[in-house]
């Protein structure tokens, strides 16, 4: 009996220390802890990367937290109506645009505006802005105080102290020393390196002389590499081929970020002048589709009273089809209104405004409708000089030339004239003289007394081969090479474009002439084609499709318009007059009061001073001079008075439908154009001239026109 519970028991132990492996065994297990509380397993954290909010407080501006509920097709009724000039759009955009915004994502089409802005959200990195400018003036690694940093005066001083237990084998007395060394080194324009120094020593090793110290002065001045005041302007005092970061390499990339700011206001301008105008379309597509639906409105009521009363006009089928005409006209002109509120909203967000705030923007300029003359050759020479891409790659190109007079300095050998002089001096008492104050030069130390020092010698140094130096110009060679011949491929592609802007100017004022026309042709095919159904001379689908075609034609006629408006700021955004066309002139802003007041020192403190002649024109001219940022270059475009072309007066139907969209203006004739939109013609502009400083003037033949106030066409700064 004892013999079998003992088996059992062997099998039920068995067969738990299988279950148990086959339970836990394949799977790693947690050990056992005594003592453990679970206060530190509420710190586990079970997984390694977690998307996280970033602690900063940027407070949102009041245009984002005020924002209320847009104007839709179900809240399509604004508080009031804003009345804004495009000079008031222009003044505003700038003033909120510390962030340089552009309508990238936006699309503008004769159907309307499509899409949104996207520039900001997608690519920050790449976004233009105010402060770009003086991050590249501050850049630690590329700006001018950079540069100019490797001029200033290097400060170094120490102090060591050491012990040596057994520095006398017959006294065997262990011996203290401290060293303390001071000096100063700076480098100049022409790259010679001055330097003084100073270093004592107490020793107590039972020297009567203990008490040690030198004063030391010289100058390292390159002869061959490094030497001149070109190559340190343009390389720096520690330049190497292919690293070239001297003041003048950093005064050029200063200028170049001004060149990116300015070509981002220009592209900021070309984009409010497009959100404008397109909002002026949409509200005469808007009103245009008004008409046609009010017309349509009365066909389908008059045919509907013809068909109650049995009549021989009152189909079914001419019901039906003024029916469909009237919900075709209704279709279209909920999506032009709400292309109106969209090309609002792109208005808004160039501005830098709220997306809604309760007024609806109103455009209470007129567009240009006058003929304009050019003169090819006054706008070329004008855009060769005035275009601001042309005048980047100006600064590149000046920017390899300096590079590759500094890249052949390193094909010199290192040839170094070296001089200076010192003067030591020995003492048993210390710093502290007999009257207790510090005697360096007094009756502690006897100067001289430990031997006066004086030398002069040169070094060289140079690699065999020149292998990177060698790379080093060729690669400047190319790098000059490639900057000349892609700014002369910017001057080919800008005539392209000039050649194209003075196409499309001519084509979009033919076709603002023949839509006008097409458009009084279709308004007399509605009078006519009404009288006649009147008559019962024609049908009813007649009537409708002549409805349409004047509806079509009046939105063509705007739409025409603003292309020809489009087209003249696209001429100027091309030869680099758009902002002076818009009234606007760069500047930098002021300074903080404190700045002013060190500038004033440092300038006191060098008037004070005496001049060291560096040959302040070296390295060469690097700029002609300030860029005139308004050139008065209006001579190339000139309002030419033409005979007046005779013209039909027109009836337009005005709306009775909300106040708050304008009346379509009666499209005007040219003697309307000549007398309301001709501006003066202005002297031409001098231009420097490409070989030297001597200016040239580009002389255009001046039209006759009559002396009129100017229009919008012509700003000028008041």
């Amino acid at each position: 009996m004892m013999s079998r519970l003992q088996s059992l028991t062997k099998i039920a132990l068995s067969v738990l220390i299988v279950s148990v492996c086959f339970q836990f065994g394949c799977r790693p297990q947690q050990p056992l802890y005594l003592g453990e509380t679970g206060r530190w397993h509420q710190q586990y954290i079970d997984k390694t990367t977690r998307i996280e909010i970033p602690h900063v407080e940027v407070p949102s501006l009041p245009e984002v937290c005020h924002t209320i509920a847009p104007l839709t097709l179900h809240n399509p009724d604004p508080n009031a109506m804003w009345d804004l000039t495009l000079e008031e759009a222009v003044q505003m955009a700038l003033k909120n645009s510390q962030v340089i915004r552009t309508l990238t994502g936006v699309s503008f089409s004769q159907g309307g505006v499509g899409g949104v802005p996207s520039a900001l959200l997608q690519s920050a990195g790449n976004v233009r802005t105010v402060y770009d400018p003086a991050l590249m003036e501050s850049d630690p690694r590329y700006g001018q105080e950079a540069a100019l940093a490797a001029f200033d005066a290097q400060f170094n001083a120490g102090a060591q102290w050491d012990r040596n237990s057994n520095p006398n084998p017959n006294t065997q007395d262990a011996r203290n020393a401290g060293t303390f060394y001071a000096g100063i080194s700076k480098y100049t324009a022409p790259g010679t390196q001055f330097y003084i120094n100073n270093r004592s020593r107490i020793d107590d090793g039972g020297d009567p002389n203990r008490y040690t110290t030198s004063l030391s002065g010289g100058f390292v001045h390159p002869l061959l590499r490094g030497s001149g005041i070109a190559f340190n302007r343009i390389a720096g005092p520690g330049g190497a081929p292919g690293l070239y970061g001297g003041v003048a390499i950093a005064r050029i990339n200063t200028d170049m970020s001004l060149n990116d700011f300015e070509m981002a206001t220009r592209v900021l301008v070309a984009d409010v002048e497009k959100a404008y105008w397109n909002l002026y379309y949409a509200y005469h597509r808007l009103d245009s589709l008004k008409t046609g639906l009010a017309s349509a409105y009365q066909t389908w009521h008059q045919t509907m009273v013809l068909h109650r009363e049995g009549a021989a006009r009152g189909t079914a089928q001419n019901l039906a089809q003024s029916e469909q005409n009237y919900f075709e006209f209704r279709r279209q002109t909920e999506l032009a209104q709400n292309n109106l509120f969209r090309a609002d909203r792109a208005m808004r967000y160039i501005m830098g405004l709220s997306a809604a705030d309760g007024r609806l923007i109103r455009p209470v300029d007129e567009p240009i409708t006058a003929p304009i003359a050019l003169d090819w050759h006054s706008v070329l020479c004008e855009a060769l000089f005035r275009s601001p891409e042309l005048r980047k790659q100006k600064w590149a190109v000046k920017q390899r030339e300096l590079e590759l007079t500094a890249s052949r300095s390193f094909m010199l050998p290192r040839l170094d004239f070296e001089g200076g002089y010192g003067v030591s001096g020995v003492s048993d008492r210390g710093l502290i003289g007999r009257g207790g104050a510090y005697s360096a030069l007094g009756d502690s130390y006897t100067m001289g007394g430990g031997g006066h020092n004086g030398w002069l010698g040169v070094t060289l140094s140079a690699p065999l081969g020149f292998r990177q130096e060698i790379a080093g110009v060729r690669h400047a060679e190319l790098s000059l090479a490639k900057a000349r011949k892609i700014l002369q491929e910017q001057e080919l592609e800008l005539t392209h474009q000039l050649n194209d802007s003075f196409g499309e100017i001519s084509l979009a004022y033919q076709q603002m002439q023949t839509t006008l026309a097409s458009y009084q042709a279709a308004t007399n095919e509605v009078r006519a084609t009404t009288t006649s159904y009147d008559n019962g001379a024609t049908t009813l689908d007649q009537v409708l499709q002549a409805q349409r075609r004047r509806s079509e034609a009046e939105t063509s006629y705007h739409h025409s318009v603003i292309d020809y408006n489009l087209a003249i700021m696209t001429l100027h955004y091309r030869k680099g007059s758009l902002l002076e066309y818009n009234n606007v002139c760069l500047a930098e802003g002021e300074w903080p009061g404190k700045a002013y007041f060190d500038a004033k020192r440092r300038a006191r403190e060098r008037d004070a001073g005496r001049t060291l002649n560096y040959g302040l024109t070296l390295p060469g001219v690097v700029s002609r001079g300030t860029y005139q940022q308004h050139q008065h270059g209006y001579n190339s475009m000139t309002y030419e008075v033409l005979p007046a072309r005779e013209t039909l007066p027109i009836e337009v139907e005005t709306p009775r439908g909300r106040d708050h969209y304008i009346t379509p203006p009666v499209p005007p004739t040219s003697n309307r154009m000549i007398e309301t939109d001709t501006t003066r013609v202005m002297p031409a502009p001098v231009l420097p001239s490409p070989g030297g400083n001597s200016p040239v003037s580009f002389t255009t033949p001046q039209v006759a026109t009559p002396e009129l106030t100017p229009s919008r066409n012509m700003r000028y700064v008041r």
